[in-house]
């Protein structure tokens, strides 16, 4: 045994035993070889981590990110989603460069690990430079490269830096290290593509066998756009394309209907629920409640952070089960230990690691966080689960490990030249202002 987590609070997420009060929890190499009471873990010679006042719980997983965007936080606020993307975002993206993208990719890993994230499913520019940031830090990553051809009659998905992207990240990073790092293929959304690109999308996933990253009915006008275009929702428009037909994770979900629900509840859809930048852009409000209800694997994301802010998904947790109460107008919705789940088990179901992660159970990788509760917020505590979900922040993180190694302790970063890579940033930030 190399790590010994003794006498600490264990939020398993495990049904059979979800919290264990003074526990052991034992880690060697990548996995998690001993969970039981206090006491009576074979130690050996291991460097033991004391658990008085402390949580242990899975890492999160933040299932929809568009990560170097933290190099536009701040940038064009307060507008709506089509004036925000189109006369904002898209202008400023057509100014990054890989370096750009490695270093602001970078800076939202060091903010996801510092607050208990270890693994994020990313869709953005160079994602092959997404997998090498990933890959450099040690946390997992799905990654992918949005579609994005407005011209149906001359897209060529092969003339696409998309496809060299792609393949670039499946010869260099896909599976590699057991898979911590995989590749997908994405599609844009429905308003930015066309039939015909779907298609060459989902012929090149068949052919490599990758998972899927889309959009779907995020906003009323995407989603009514798309019944006047094709007289059917985006959800129906998609599985009528059989781009539904692998695995998939689409991000938002607000404007779904029962159709939708049941459409998405019979494929492999994952739905990332993005609740802060969904109200920050006035989206509406998914309905989570009815998702889960309908069978569908909800999970949780944050979005760029041009519209959300912050990557801190306790704060995600927290709105989305507070919205869903407020939706339904019943206070038991979606309750602490279900937004856990779509923040931990379901995260890695989406991911394609669910019996891997996502749960402190014997044989499962040491993706883990610790949380310090000897702190004001936190020190009155009378159920862990009601805790973490309703009156934890990412601040409370005192440890994050992925696969067993520690990338972040009490401040400081194992794999990150956090001074490098602040500079970095900075220097970015000079760039988009003055150029």
């Amino acid at each position: 045994m190399d790590i010994l987590f003794k006498g600490i609070t264990a939020v398993t997420m495990d049904p059979a035993q979800p919290v264990i009060h003074n526990a052991d929890v034992g880690i060697e190499g990548r996995k998690i070889v001993f969970v039981g009471p206090a006491g009576t873990s074979p130690a050996g010679d291991c460097r033991v981590i004391p658990g008085e006042g402390k949580v242990l719980m899975p890492g999160l997983y933040n299932s929809h990110t568009h990560a170097a965007m933290t190099l536009f936080r701040g940038y064009a606020n307060d507008r709506t989603l089509e004036d925000w993307l189109f006369n904002f975002i898209f202008p400023a993206e057509r100014k990054l460069t890989p370096e750009w993208v490695y270093t602001g990719t970078m800076l939202a890993i060091a903010e996801m690990i510092a607050s208990g994230t270890v693994a994020f499913t990313d869709m953005y520019f160079f994602m092959d430079v997404v997998a090498r940031a990933a890959h450099d830090a040690g946390v997992l990553a799905n990654v992918s490269n949005a579609v994005i051809g407005f011209d149906k009659d001359t897209y060529d998905f092969h003339k696409d830096n998309v496809y060299e992207q792609t393949l670039r990240t499946l010869e260099e990073f896909h599976n590699k290290n057991d898979g911590r790092i995989k590749a997908e293929a994405s599609i844009h959304g429905v308003y930015t593509s066309h039939p015909p690109a779907w298609k060459q999308v989902m012929d090149f996933a068949e052919k490599h066998d990758l998972s899927l990253h889309i959009h779907l009915s995020e906003t009323k006008t995407e989603h009514e756009g798309c019944v006047a275009k094709y007289g059917a929702t985006p959800a129906k428009v998609f599985h009528d394309h059989g781009v539904l037909d692998r695995a998939c994770t689409a991000a938002h979900g607000v404007w779904v209907t029962e159709g939708d629900i049941a459409i998405l509840a019979g494929k492999r859809v994952s739905v990332s629920h993005n609740p802060l930048s969904n109200l920050k852009l006035a989206s509406g409000l998914a309905p989570v409640c009815r998702m889960l209800e309908g069978g569908i694997n909800v999970t949780l994301g944050t979005d760029g952070m041009a519209s959300n802010n912050s990557h801190d998904l306790f704060e995600e947790m927290k709105m989305a089960s507070l919205l869903q109460k407020y939706q339904t107008g019943d206070p038991t919705a979606l309750p602490a230990f279900e937004a856990l789940k779509m923040a931990t088990v379901n995260g890695a179901r989406a991911q394609g690691r669910a019996h891997e992660s996502g749960k402190i159970v014997t044989g499962y990788d040491a993706d883990l966080i610790m949380l310090d509760f000897n702190t004001p917020r936190q020190t009155v505590c009378y159920d862990p689960v009601l805790s973490l979900a309703y009156s934890t922040s990412g601040r409370d993180v005192d440890m994050t490990m992925c696969r067993g190694k520690i990338l972040y302790e009490k401040g400081e970063y194992k794999t990150i030249d956090i001074e490098k890579l602040l500079h970095d940033a900075r220097d970015a930030k000079e760039f988009f202002i003055h150029s």
